[in-house]
């Protein structure tokens, strides 16, 4: 009782020291299970759900799979349970003939997390293989010279199994002068040999039947069967020698079909048959004969197919020579094949992002890779790189499984797809290598403001244009994609004039065309000066000082004003010379430039001949010295005209009066003021205009008589020929009002050249003509 208790508490505790080995593993990514072989597909292996604390609904959300190493896939994960099954029946003594521990490796992705957890699944024996010897008749031949307790070799039958499952025992039955022996190899099997327990008699039976039988350790055990015929032969008394007991050859695994490998050699020291010398392979199994021959004359040992240095790096033979006479001799022969380079690596993508946007922080992991070179030893060291200059980094995360993550900011405008390639090299002289692309696409993040084309815009327009005309079109651009570049384009506030600015022009949201809202008038409005500001449509919406642009509207003048005549005064001697000034036409254009050039022309005259007008300056003078028999009063038409397309005009008529005294100006201009005066008009306002006349000439007489006072006051008039408020310009604006100085200039030069030109007797005359300018300018017509 106790010595169960003791047994049943070992158990306990190696049942312990397994689960804490399990978890231990499992803790640090890798988990081993134990499954028979020959299980049918669907069998359970393990939890894997429990043993990494997986929660049942995560598992479909985390996106795991298994992945089996090489091309049979024996697990699947049950995606309901989490548990891990076989996906196909499993033959041990097929994966596993030559290894004792038979373990199969599998990988468990969880893309979610962008883990790897390596699991091992040991393939435990089971006896359903029963012992089989490779010849099932055999036949020995010894001689009768043969002294008792000679031994001869038998073959060792094979038994897939392992364990207790495996071969573990030999029986001999069937005849008394032979026993059975079995001898342990340097490897811990078991050779069989026959021994010679009681000396031959070829007279007496010339050939002994036997019966070897194998067994294994099974529960029940199996046992395979030879059966041995042995023939007595006459005496040979000398065995075959090899030359050394151990050969041993190094050769590439690419060594070409049918390549010799090595000789063996064995000699005999009989003669005739008993000294005639043929070799075997002894103990070697099925794969191994399919690789290597031996020439049973010369001892040649070829190779039979291509090696394959990942399939097995070694091999062991065992050669036998056997004469004529049934003597023999063993020799070990030891087949090393070493690497060579004549794999590249191989690049598997576990998992891969196929988009990622452009603001992703420095080190997001975009792909996880696993590579793998099946060479050995530097040909199977395998580098990996990025090829290009691209913002990203391979990481190494597990043992052949790298990471590829963002080294630095994206940025789409400048590149919007990404083709990285992952290059793999091994360290074989020459590398050889491999590569695998990663396409990726980067996702736009308004980062981006709308740009215009130009610094500043400007156009010009000409006036009185039609509401809604296109003015001109502004253009932004956006460096994002999609919603994020689009642009609207909307109008800064202002006012001109007092009116808002959007009184005068919009534009177009989608179009950032500019239209003019109303007709514009130059001589009111010359230029409009505004803002346009551009946003895109990303959330929120970008903006900047680029963003916005001056836009300037040059109003261009029309030639929609005709000239306007100021006043003429039309005052002249009779004495006057050829080329005297009568009179100045000063007209204004309240247009601008071409349009407000002035031209003059005399278009008709009482006397032809007798003034002409300057063709620039409005002059009016005598072309000739005035005649006695000229009347006294002249009219002149003069055409003002400027030089639009097509020219607008004014006509302005002046009345001249030639004079020869002070008396006879006055009849005339009274007559003149009379036939101008307007049906109906009042006589007394044209005689009060006379006494005014008469009253002033007599005080121009007394001041003639105070010669100092008489020059101060024709100073006072000069500065008062034109005061701010006279009625002549009275309605007109003065930023309209061209030539003012120049009429001013011309009154003056006026009344100083009719002074030069008269004598004492007729020096009063510009005195009166001064004082009657204002009448003149209110008759004018």
């Amino acid at each position: 009782m106790c010595a169960a208790g003791r047994r049943w508490g070992r158990r306990q505790r190696a049942l312990l020291w397994v689960m804490l080995l399990a978890a231990w593993e499992a803790a640090w990514g890798q988990l081993r299970y134990s499954v028979p072989e020959e299980m049918p597909k669907g069998s359970f292996v393990g939890d894997v759900a429990k043993d990494l604390r997986l929660q049942l609904p995560e598992l479909s959300h985390r996106g795991m799979r298994i992945l089996n190493k090489g091309r049979t896939q024996y697990f699947a994960l049950d995606g309901k349970t989490g548990h891990l099954v076989t996906a196909e029946r499993i033959d041990r003594e097929q994966l596993c003939r030559l290894v004792e521990k038979c373990a199969l490796r599998c990988e468990l992705i969880v893309e979610g997390e962008m883990q790897v957890y390596r699991i091992e699944v040991e393939i435990t024996d089971i006896n359903d293989n029963t012992p089989s010897f490779k010849e099932i008749e055999l036949e020995e031949r010894i001689s009768e010279m043969t002294a008792p307790g000679s031994r001869f070799p038998l073959p060792d039958a094979h038994d897939p199994d392992s364990g207790r499952n495996s071969l573990q025992s030999y029986e001999l039955s069937g005849d008394e002068h032979f026993s059975l022996a079995v001898q342990t190899g340097p490897g811990g099997d078991q050779r069989p040999e026959l021994v010679l327990a009681k000396a031959l008699d070829r007279e007496e039976a010339a050939f002994h039947e036997l019966v070897l039988r194998a067994m294994d350790g099974g529960d029940p055990a199996r046992t395979g069967t030879a059966r041995i015929r042995v023939t007595v032969l006459d005496a040979n008394d000398n065995a075959p020698v090899f030359s050394q007991a151990e050969y041993t050859v190094r050769v590439p695994e690419d060594v070409s079909v049918g390549s010799t490998l090595l000789i063996v050699t064995a000699t005999d020291a009989d003669e005739g048959v008993n000294g005639h010398v043929e070799y075997s392979l002894k103990k070697v199994s099925d794969r191994t004969s399919n690789i290597f021959h031996l020439d049973s004359e010369s001892g040649e040992i070829s190779v039979f197919r291509i090696l394959d240095y990942e399939e097995g790096d070694s091999y062991e033979l065992e050669v036998q020579a056997r004469d004529g006479g049934g003597l023999f001799d063993a020799a070990k022969v030891t087949i090393i094949v070493t690497d060579v380079n004549d794999n590249a690596p191989e690049i598997s993508m576990r998992s891969a992002l196929s988009e990622i946007s452009e603001d992703a922080p420095s080190g997001t992991v975009v792909a996880l890779l696993h590579v793998e070179d099946h060479d050995s030893g530097p040909n199977g060291e395998v580098r990996c790189s990025l090829d290009g200059d691209v913002p990203f980094r391979l990481e190494k995360s597990f043992d052949d499984y790298y990471r590829v993550v963002t080294a630095r900011e994206l940025d789409r405008e400048q590149v919007s797809e990404y083709n990285v390639t992952v290059r793999a090299a091994d360290g074989g002289s020459p590398a050889l290598q491999s590569s695998a692309v990663l396409a990726l696409r980067v996702l736009d993040v308004n980062d981006n403001a709308p740009v215009f084309a130009e610094e500043r815009y400007s156009a010009r327009l000409a006036e009185n244009n039609a509401a809604g005309a296109l003015v001109l079109t502004v253009r932004a651009t956006d460096a994002d994609w999609g919603q994020n570049a689009r642009v609207r384009y909307r109008l800064s506030e202002g006012r001109v004039r007092g009116a808002p600015l959007s009184s005068y022009v919009s534009v177009q949201a989608e179009t950032g065309a500019l239209y003019a809202l109303r007709s514009l008038d130059y001589e009111q409005v010359r230029e409009l000066r505004l803002w346009v500001r551009a946003e895109d449509g990303g959330a929120p919406a970008l903006s900047s000082n680029v963003s916005n642009v001056s836009v300037l509207l040059l109003v261009v003048d029309e030639n929609d004003n005709a000239p306007q005549v100021l006043y003429p005064p039309p005052l002249a001697p009779r004495w006057s010379e050829a080329g005297a000034l009568v009179a100045k036409v000063v007209a204004v254009d309240a247009d601008a430039g071409q349009n407000a050039w002035l031209s003059y022309e005399l278009a008709k005259a009482t006397e032809p001949g007798l003034f002409r007008v300057g063709l620039h300056s409005g002059e009016v003078r005598t072309a000739r010295s005035p005649l006695a028999r000229d009347a006294a009063r002249h009219s002149l038409v003069v055409v003002v005209k400027d030089h639009g397309r097509p020219a607008l005009s004014a006509t302005a008529t002046l009345q001249v009066v030639l004079a020869e005294s002070v008396a006879e100006l006055l009849a005339e201009l009274g007559s003149a003021a009379d036939e101008a005066a307007a049906p109906g008009e009042p006589a007394v306002s044209l005689t009060r205009w006379l006494v005014l006349a008469v009253a002033a000439v007599s005080c121009l007489f007394v001041a003639f008589l105070l010669l100092l006072l008489a020059l101060r006051l024709r100073r006072w008039r000069r500065q008062q020929l034109l005061p701010p408020d006279s009625g002549a310009l009275r309605g007109v604006p003065v930023s309209h009002f061209v030539g003012i100085d120049g009429v001013r200039a011309f009154l003056q030069s006026y009344s100083h050249d009719v002074s030069l030109t008269a004598d004492s007797r007729k020096s009063q005359l510009p005195s009166v003509i001064n004082a009657l300018l204002p009448l003149a300018a209110g008759r004018w017509t």
